[in-house]
Formats: structure tokens, C-alpha cells, sequence
């Protein structure tokens, strides 16, 4: 059965027409004072994500997420793949405070901080307004023959879609490698770093592809968030919303008749005029209620604001808004739904804090030499091999590091290194060989406890089985 008319947009993405062809999207240039608002926070994430990788911290770079090497830098904190648990925590904490801020808030996220949105919106479509002007003019190059014109300005914002995409390449390159390493690698030239070259050529065609054409589809196919909204949502979320009430009214909307008692007439507020539909980002009519196609970029908000402005009505036919207060004029209230999130999200966020307070400086990893039997040795002695391994998470050298039995009376003598020190965010790996009196064993597996120290500072405590002969116990 055909859904009714008014329902018709529920079948299928503002993106695609009626063949199942893409529906290209042509926004009108939005501006008000929301807009003003987020091209303020996009420029001010926007310098943020482009100075991160290059702002140092007692040597550290602020932001690192080097995955090959699995050395990441947060907020000038270096962490090691012994600190894996904490970036899970870290990663549950991102998706929990995420849940709880679409319940109460909705897609804002998308609208005001997502990369896809702000360098869409803020950067390659202003790029493609100053080129190709506004949407009436857009529509009409689309259209027009390939002539010297349409081929002159063609060409050109894709030379600059292209430069834009190499540099945001090269950016997250520099997250991924340090930019240190990133630095290196253009003063040696392009030739002396092939493959890197290569794998930024594939990463800015990966960019260019989605700005330059995927476009708002990333947000409507690509990214699972919006469809997540369906679960997340309900009826006392804050929306970016049309007052329906108001809007329209006992007969509907009505076209704009100047000293028309539209009340009177039984028509809303609506003027049907769709500027709000021609500047949505992603091609759809906010009348029709919440879309998962909607990033909640507030663009219909300021637009539909401006038309009520000059035809004399009240402000606020789109606005955020819940379904709730729509219907019911009811205010925002905290729902046990909101609190329980909020809860969880407490608690992993002590547990983080607790857990970053404990962490050490110092990772000691002492281990049996796998295949190695305990020897037996003069004076009754039973000597164990073991391999350790130190990890250096600080940003100092460590001096004169040396190792200690602390619960059983016995000797630690290192092969490879002896009072050594081991540099600043580096690692230290060796040969261990403790032997202690047989009298002193408690059984054929005791459990050592060994003391790492810096001088007689002790640094890392670790545990280790110590073998010995059944016959001791």
C-alpha cells in the first residue's frame, strides 16, 4: 500500500530522488546568528586540531596517537601499550558522555563540533560559495553547458579542495608519526620518503573524495550515529525542531498575504515559503519532523528566523526544542533515564582517576626465562634466570637503576647491565640470574617480590615465581 503523501519522506533519504538516482544538494548560504556562533566554535576547534600535533608539553607533543609504534601522547601525558586498559576506560567513558548528551541534546554534537560537519560546512562549502556563488547560481552552473567559465571555476576549487585535503592529510599524518617525524620527512624532500608519500596521496584522495563529492552522505550512510538517534531519542530530548502547533495551525500553512488575519483564517505561522528545506546541509524539510538525516546544524533555525522577522511574526517556528514542550509546553526536566547515564558516567570517570593516580612512572615486567629449570649450586644456593623488561613513561632519564630481593634473603646479579640508566621514554630489557638458600624457600614455587630502585630511591615493585626442589618444601 502507497504511504500517504505527508509520508512519503519516511521511505526513503532526503539524498536520493525518486529513480533512486543521488539527489545533489544545493544549501542556500546560511547566516544569523547561530551560524555566527558556530563559525566561532569551528574556527576555534579548527585551530586547535591544526596546533595540537605541534604544541609540546615538558617535550612531549600534546596530542599523539602513533598506532605503529603504539606510543600515544593525551594532554601531554605519554602512555604505553601497558596503559591499554586505561584508553579502553577512556573510550567507554567517550561513548557513554555521548549517549547521555544525544538523550538530553540531541544530534548537536554533528551540528557544532563533528571534523566531517566543520570542514564541510565551514571550510570546502564557503571555498565552494566564493567559487560558484550562492544556490540559484550552483543550480544553474550545474546545469550549463561545459564552456570556458564552468571549466575555469571547476577547475580551480578543485585545485583548492586538493590542496586543502594534502594538508589535512599531512596534519593527521603528523598526529599519527609525531610531527617532529613529519617535519624531518619534508625537509629530507618527497623522493627520500616514497612510501610515506604515497600513503599521504591516498589519504588526501580520501579527503578530497568525501568533501569534494560523498559530502553529506558521510552523515546520512556513513556514520552510525545518526541512526542511533532512533534509540537514543525520545520525546523530552532537545531537538532542533519545528513548532508544529504553531506552524500550522487548525488548516495549515499558508503562502504569505500581506494584512492577512491568518488566525483568523485558521492558518499557522508557516508561510510555506521552504527557505528552511533549501538551507538544510542534507536536502531535508524539518516540518516533517526528526530525521535521522538531520545534524541539528541549527542553519533552518536562523533562516526560518529571518523570514518571521520580515513578515511580522514571532521568532521561534524552529527552534531547539523537545516534542514534549512542543505539545505541552512542558519545560526540560532531568529524566531517571538522564540520570542513570549520568551515574555510569561518574563512576568510570572516578575509576579513570583513580587508576591515572596509581599509574606508575615506571613499568617493571619480570619474567622466569621460559624452558629454564631452577640449578642447583654450591652451598646450598638455587639459582633461578629470569628477563625483565623496564618501561620509562617519563619524560627524565632515569639514573643508576638497580634490582633488590625485598621478601626473601638472596642475590640479584644482572647480565647485561648493572647500575645502568635508561633514557627518557625508553625501554630497558636484560638478563636476571637470583639465587637464594635453599633453607629460605618455602616450596618448589615461592613468590619473589623484587624492589626496582633509581639510586636508594625505590621506583617499581613487581612479583615473579622462583623455582626450587621439591624436596625443600
Amino acid at each position: 500500500m502507497e504511504a500517504p503523501a505527508n509520508e512519503r519522506f519516511r521511505d526513503s533519504i532526503g539524498t536520493i530522488d525518486e529513480e533512486g538516482k543521488r539527489a545533489w544538494v544545493f544549501p542556500k548560504k546560511p547566516s544569523g546568528r547561530f551560524y555566527e556562533y558556530r563559525k566561532w566554535v569551528s574556527y576555534g576547534l579548527l585551530a586547535f586540531l591544526f596546533a595540537a600535533p605541534f604544541v609540546k608539553i615538558n617535550g612531549n607533543q600534546f596530542l599523539m596517537f602513533n598506532v605503529l609504534e603504539r606510543r600515544f601522547n593525551i594532554f601531554g601525558f605519554p602512555f604505553w601499550p601497558q596503559d591499554f586498559h586505561l584508553f579502553v576506560i577512556s573510550m567507554i567513558i567517550g561513548v557513554v558522555f555521548v549517549t547521555l548528551f544525544t538523550v538530553a541534546f540531541g544530534r548537536l554534537f554533528c551540528g557544532w563540533i563533528c571534523p566531517q560537519t566543520i570542514f564541510m560546512e565551514m571550510v570546502f562549502r564557503r571555498i565552494e560559495y566564493w567559487i560558484d556563488g550562492d544556490r540559484g547560481k550552483q543550480i544553474r552552473l550545474k546545469k550549463q553547458a561545459w564552456n570556458a567559465e564552468k571549466i575555469r571555476k571547476r577547475v580551480l576549487k578543485g585545485v583548492i579542495f586538493f590542496i586543502i585535503s594534502f594538508l589535512i592529510a599531512n596534519i593527521f599524518l603528523a598526529y599519527l608519526i609525531g610531527s617532529d617525524q613529519l617535519i624531518r620527512y619534508i625537509t629530507d624532500g618527497p623522493l627520500a620518503h616514497v612510501s610515506t608519500l604515497v600513503s599521504l596521496l591516498i589519504f588526501t584522495g580520501v579527503f578530497y573524495f568525501v568533501f569534494a563529492w560523498f559530502r553529506e552522505q558521510v552523515c546520512i550512510i556513513a556514520c552510525p550515529y545518526g541512526r542511533l538517534q532512533g534509540v537514543l531519542l525520545d520525546n523530552k530530548s532537545i531537538v532542533v525542531a519545528y513548532d508544529h502547533k504553531r506552524g500550522e495551525g487548525e488548516k495549515g500553512r499558508k503562502k504569505w498575504r500581506k494584512n492577512e488575519d491568518r488566525q483568523a483564517l485558521g492558518h499557522g505561522d508557516c508561510i510555506d515559503c521552504f527557505q528552511c528545506v533549501h538551507v538544510c546541509p542534507t536536502g531535508i524539510d524539518i516540518r516533517n519532523g526528526t530525521q535521522l538525516e538531520c545534524v541539528n546544524c541549527t542553519a533552518c533555525i536562523d533562516e526560518c528566523d529571518d523570514i518571521m522577522e520580515k513578515v511580522g511574526l514571532a521568532k521561534g517556528l524552529i527552534r531547539y526544542a523537545s516534542e514534549e514542550n512542543i505539545e505541552k509546553k512542558a519545560t526540560f526536566k532531568i529524566t531517571a533515564r538522564m540520570k542513570g547515564y549520568a551515574a555510569v558516567l561518574a563512576i568510570l570517570i572516578g575509576v579513570l582517576t583513580g587508576m591515572l593516580f596509581l599509574r606508575n612512572d615506571v613499568e617493571a615486567t619480570i619474567l622466569r626465562l621460559p624452558g629454564q629449570l631452577y640449578q642447583k649450586k654450591e652451598n646450598n644456593m638455587i639459582s633461578n634466570v629470569y628477563t625483565y623488561k623496564l618501561v620509562n613513561k617519563t619524560t627524565n632519564e632515569i639514573k643508576n637503576i638497580s634490582f633488590k630481593l625485598l621478601s626473601h634473603n638472596g642475590t640479584i646479579e644482572s647480565v647485561t647491565h648493572e647500575n645502568f640508566d635508561m633514557p627518557a621514554q625508553d625501554l630497558a630489557e636484560g638478563t636476571l640470574f637470583v639465587e637464594i638458600n635453599a633453607a629460605a624457600l618455602t616450596g618448589d614455587k615461592d613468590r619473589l617480590k623484587i624492589g626496582i630502585y633509581s639510586g636508594e630511591d625505590l621506583i617499581e615493585t613487581t612479583m615473579t615465581a622462583f623455582l626450587g626442589p621439591r624436596s625443600y618444601k
